[in-house]
């Protein structure tokens, strides 16, 4: 069952007196508890394809269809709904408010969506532990490590149930091991029947993915299944 169907989306911006076409046509569907990494080069118009996903731009032409209903088409106010309840984002700059405790920061997208104070705390602590944060939720962003700060981020992405996870470089501010373990909780959270859409220009994180949509020029180039496909070991809480 595809939760994201794109057919022939172009994004053309008009910089100055030139028409720049960072997508030229696309078309693709994404499935249900698909894992699915979206590479390419700076320019290549990754980021552009993302922005799309995730609701945050609509195409100059084309359809895209989330869920059977065509957000080609939609007013601000309901793309705002859908990345609410839709869609949980995962940043490389983690995107925390910085005087606000981890509880809080995951307690975020309930608030928009008006979940009751006692249901949205108990939601964004099981969200939090899932992520191996119990003993971090009074902790600020400043007294948690870039991994732990990740997983914050993670944790308030799951914290609406969302359709999807849309995670953008989501290891590029971490180092090598630390990644890792984030791309273990990923795994993990795929797992458990969750839709991950990833944007990364790394090749070695991409490959913890089921399938790799290679963009290049506003078009794509390859969509491939991965064949061995790398599962790292479970984090440890």
């Amino acid at each position: 069952m595809s939760i994201i169907h794109i057919e022939h989306i172009a994004k053309i911006y008009q910089v100055g007196m030139e028409e720049v076409h960072a997508l030229r046509d696309v078309s693709l569907d994404i499935d249900k508890n698909e894992y699915v990494a979206i590479m390419g080069p700076s320019g290549s118009g990754k980021s552009t394809l993302m922005n799309m996903l995730g609701c945050l731009d609509t195409p100059t032409k084309g359809v895209y269809n989330f869920k059977d209903k065509n957000v080609s088409e939609m007013s601000d106010n309901d793309l705002a709904q859908i990345r609410n309840e839709e869609i949980g984002f995962v940043f490389q700059t983690f995107n925390l408010l910085p005087r606000s405790d981890a509880l809080h920061n995951v307690e975020l997208p309930l608030i928009y969506a008006g979940v009751s104070g006692a249901e949205r705390k108990e939601r964004a602590k099981q969200a939090l532990s899932s992520v191996g944060l119990a003993d971090r939720i009074t902790h600020k962003p400043n007294e948690l490590s870039g991994g732990q700060r990740q997983r914050v981020s993670i944790a308030r992405a799951l914290v609406t149930e969302p359709s999807i996870i849309l995670a953008d470089e989501p290891t590029g501010n971490l180092d090598t091991k630390t990644g890792e373990e984030i791309m273990s909780l990923f795994n993990e959270i795929y797992e458990q029947g969750n839709t991950i859409i990833l944007v990364t220009h790394e090749e070695y994180i991409a490959e913890h993915a089921a399938r790799i949509i290679r963009i290049r020029d506003g078009l794509i180039e390859m969509d491939e299944k991965v064949k061995n496909r790398k599962i790292p070991k479970p984090h440890k809480n």
